[in-house]
């Protein structure tokens, strides 16, 4: 068994990464810590978890687990990530403090010098489908953000291919569990409730960056992202429309071809028939993305929605299948395909 520890147990993302670690046939959880909870079962906190113990950081033994996964917030993920790889533990971090490699990038979004530069060029960003070989020999993992996922494995095949050029629009909307557990006016019941409201628009959200740096690795003339997040009165889910404009020597069934010929093994990411478009119901409480295939008018624009959703592919199922593949087990144990 590989034993485990998850930091962060009591959020959104946390409670549904133990829900999942605690149906896994080769894992073990050691350890569950809390900042807010410690003493207390996690059942005590939400009532249809598992009944396991709830620790504070500082009685956290990182020397017992293999795997540390986290659940926690910008800067503190860092400093508690670099203790887990001295103690000898594999890291698999959901927040952003290690996607993106460059220390001024970080500084200059998150308000706040890195805690650890030294580690961001071993970070593997943990998109699984496009980083899968690097996964075995991986100490520290970036796990990508939700938006980034939904948006980033429909452009991936497309890109690598040189069949996109001008600009990338990504309209973007996620249910509210994406904006985490810690209450704010924005996502009360009575704001968001019969509402739906873009933020973040352009280029001002911090997921853009991620999104820009892989684009950028995948080809040397990546288009321009254009990115609007909203959010939608629903709990869970994640659906972007992609609206793309083609290379010269590109057609709708040139770029088709390309995604389901990249996808055709993948469990986990599936190509829709033709005339089928993404929806929330294709992927609530799963690890899958869909992607839909669209004519736009001009032969030389396209049109893809994705769908996922946000807390199991986008988060805490991407996590668990990059932790399947470090460890060497079926990509897909204790996942719902």
């Amino acid at each position: 068994m590989i034993r485990v520890a998850v930091f962060g147990a009591t959020g959104y993302t946390g409670l549904e990464l133990v829900g999942i670690l605690a149906r896994h046939p080769a894992v073990e959880i050691r350890f569950l810590v809390s900042g807010s909870q410690a003493g207390r079962s996690l059942r005590a906190v939400h009532p249809a978890a598992p009944d396991l113990p709830l620790v504070g950081a500082a009685e956290a033994p990182l020397g017992a687990v293999d795997a540390v996964f986290l659940c926690l917030p910008h800067g503190q993920s860092a400093r508690t990530a670099a203790a887990a790889l001295q103690a000898g533990a594999r890291v698999i971090d959901l927040s952003a403090d290690y996607r993106l490699r460059d220390a001024a990038e970080y500084e200059a979004w998150y308000q706040a010098p890195h805690p650890h530069p030294e580690l961001l060029s071993e970070a593997v960003y943990g998109l699984t489908e496009a980083c899968r070989a690097y996964l075995p020999e991986a100490r520290l993992v970036a796990n990508p953000g939700c938006y980034p996922t939904s948006i980033l494995l429909p452009l991936w095949p497309l890109l690598e291919a040189g069949a996109l050029t001008g600009t990338v629009i990504a309209d973007s909307k996620s249910g509210v569990s994406g904006a985490g557990r810690i209450p704010k006016v924005g996502t009360l019941y009575a704001e968001l409730a019969e509402n739906f409201y873009p933020y973040g628009i352009g280029q001002t959200h911090r997921h853009w960056p991620e999104m820009r740096q892989e684009m950028n690795g995948w080809s040397a003339a990546a288009p321009e992202l254009v990115f609007a997040p909203h959010l939608l009165p629903v709990t869970r889910g994640m659906l972007s429309t992609l609206h793309l404009e083609l290379a010269a020597g590109w057609d709708l069934d040139r770029a088709r071809l390309t995604l389901e010929s990249r996808y055709a093994t993948e469990a986990f990411v599936r190509v829709l028939p033709p005339g089928e478009a993404a929806s929330l119901a294709h992927v609530a409480r799963t690890n899958r993305c869909v992607i839909g295939v669209h004519a736009a008018g001009p032969a030389n624009r396209l049109v893809l929605t994705s769908a996922l959703d946000n807390l199991v592919k986008g988060a805490s199922g991407q996590a668990v299948q990059n932790f399947n593949v470090m460890f060497g087990l079926p990509e897909t144990q204790g996942l719902v395909a």
